[in-house]
């Protein structure tokens, strides 16, 4: 079945930054558009960066562009997200997700990233 097992979350300080990973399996990972998502404490998911295949097409939320990479390991099956210059406002909940180019379904049971000010 898909498994997918987020870990690098945290506490880090405002303009501090973390690197989250995604392993995973149970899917052909290197055919899969693959997600960031997150939800921040008493709000809805949010979508913040997806990735296509072969990870050369790359797209983020307004609120995260230019502080966010997405990238991936097909050889590793595994998606990160390099998170710099962090705010307050990203504390959350991060999900990966699996998808289409358009929408994403199964995600993985998520990482809390805590940014203090």
């Amino acid at each position: 079945q898909v498994q997918l097992v987020e870990s690098g979350g945290g506490l880090a300080q405002a303009g501090g930054s973390l690197r989250l990973s995604c392993v995973a399996s149970g899917f052909t990972f290197s055919s899969t558009w693959m997600y960031w998502v997150r939800q921040a404490p008493g709000k809805g998911l949010e979508w913040v960066s997806r990735i296509s295949t072969g990870g050369r097409l790359t797209y983020y939320a307004d609120s995260v562009k230019g502080r966010f990479t997405i990238s991936r390991d097909n050889a590793k099956d595994t998606l990160y997200l390099q998170m710099n210059r962090l705010k307050s406002e990203d504390t959350a909940v991060y999900y990966c997700a699996k998808g289409t180019a358009t929408a994403f379904d199964s995600r993985g049971q998520g990482t809390q990233v805590t940014v203090s000010s």
